[in-house]
C-alpha cells in the first residue's frame, strides 16, 4: 500500500489528424501495452490551493454523493498517440495549460469543467503504471479534490465518444493528452488546432464561440 505524499456534440475538435491518428479516428486501443505495477494509494491530507484565482477554498472530508469518482489511474501506451494515462473505464485523460502545477490548482470551472470534467477523488485511488509520488489531488472552488499527476490537474474531455479516443488531443492549443510523468504528451498532434465542443445544451449554451467560450 503506498501512501500519496500530497493531496494534491458534434465537435469541431474532429479536425483531420495526421497519419498518427487511428484508423477511423476512434483511438484505439487495441494494440495497448498492459500495465504494471498496481498500487493503492490511502489518502492523506490535502493540499489547499487557489482555483481560478479566487480564495482557497474549503477542503472537503468527503465528496458529495453525486459526484462521480475516478477510482483508478492508469498509465500504459497506446498506439500511435503513444504514453498515456486512463480511468479505470479507458477514457483518456488529460491536462489544461491554463492550470498550475507548483502550487497545484485547477482554472477549469464552470463551463469548462462541463466541457473538461475533473478526475475527482476521495484520497484513494488505485495506481496502475503511474508511481504513486507522482499522484495527489487539489482542492476545487467547489470543495471537491480533484486528482493531479506531478501537481498537474486532469481531466476527461465529453468529445471523447468513448474509451480510447483522444479528440481532446491540443484543443484550443491548451488542452493535452497527459503522460504518467505528468507531462504533456507531443507525439500525436492535429494538422491545425481544434476547438472545443460547446457545453452540453441542459446548461443553458450550446454555442462554444457565441458563449465566449475558449477553452
Amino acid at each position: 500500500m503506498a501512501q500519496m505524499k500530497r493531496t494534491v456534440i458534434v465537435a469541431s475538435a474532429m479536425v483531420a489528424l495526421t497519419a498518427c491518428a487511428p484508423a477511423g479516428y476512434d483511438g484505439a486501443n487495441s494494440s495497448a501495452a498492459e500495465p504494471v505495477a498496481v498500487a493503492a494509494a490511502e489518502p492523506s491530507a490535502s493540499v489547499e490551493a487557489e482555483a481560478s484565482a479566487s480564495a482557497e477554498a474549503p477542503v472537503a472530508d468527503a465528496p458529495p454523493a453525486n459526484v462521480d469518482l475516478t477510482e483508478k489511474l492508469v498509465g500504459k501506451s497506446v498506439a500511435r498517440m503513444g504514453k498515456v494515462v486512463t480511468d479505470e473505464k479507458g477514457w483518456i485523460l488529460y491536462r489544461f495549460d491554463k492550470d498550475t502545477a507548483d502550487p497545484p490548482s485547477s482554472n477549469c470551472v464552470e463551463k469548462c469543467a462541463e466541457v473538461w470534467p475533473p478526475a475527482l477523488t476521495d484520497g484513494n485511488p488505485q495506481l496502475s503504471g503511474v508511481s504513486d509520488d507522482k499522484v495527489s489531488s487539489v482542492t476545487r472552488q467547489d470543495g471537491t479534490r480533484q486528482l493531479t499527476i506531478a501537481g498537474w490537474p486532469v481531466y476527461r474531455y465529453i468529445g471523447d465518444k468513448k474509451p480510447g479516443q483522444w479528440k481532446g488531443q491540443a484543443v484550443g492549443g491548451t488542452w493535452f493528452v497527459v503522460q504518467p510523468d505528468g507531462k504533456k504528451n507531443l507525439s500525436c498532434l492535429p494538422t491545425s488546432t481544434p476547438k472545443p465542443v460547446a457545453p452540453p445544451a441542459d446548461s443553458g449554451t450550446n454555442d462554444a464561440e457565441g458563449s465566449g467560450y475558449s477553452y
